[in-house]
């Protein structure tokens, strides 16, 4: 499974620049990525994986939030642009010409949101999960 050694360095990205921007007393309240169809990524999988990753970090409380963005093609030809499908399909139906992959693999960190601990503790008895953020975990994004 290697959504766990994803889930792992995307911990360790996030700690690391939540440390390098001094925020030392914030925790991430939810984090968004943007996967990919086409990228080999199970989202279930990595929901999973994500929370055995960020037990005891600044991101054991997180929600995290999954955009799965469509496989995307174009035809160098004629300029046709078209979602591929699972599994892809990577020939033009216009011209019938081999089309060259333009999305769909992304593997990336879009978004983090902090929480400052101690105004979440003062003002809410220290619970804030889930306020304000979406209760589903895999959003499509197309």
């Amino acid at each position: 499974m290697h959504e766990l050694s994803i889930a792992v360095a995307v911990v360790e990205q996030v700690e690391s620049a939540v440390r390098e921007q001094g925020a030392g007393e914030e925790r991430v309240r939810s984090l968004t990525l943007r996967v990919g169809e086409l990228s080999g990524v199970v989202p279930e999988a990595l929901d999973f994986s994500f929370g055995v990753a960020a037990e005891g970090t600044v991101l054991a409380d997180a929600r995290l939030l999954i955009e799965t963005v469509e496989g995307r093609a174009r035809c160098e030809t004629c300029g046709r642009d078209t979602a591929t499908g699972m599994p892809p399909d990577l020939w033009c139906g216009g011209c019938e010409r081999p089309m060259s992959l333009t999305g769909g693999r992304e593997l990336e960190i879009a978004r983090v949101v902090l929480e400052d601990v101690r105004q979440a503790d003062a003002h809410h008895g220290g619970d804030r999960r889930g306020e304000d953020v979406p209760e589903a975990s895999h959003v499509p994004h197309r």
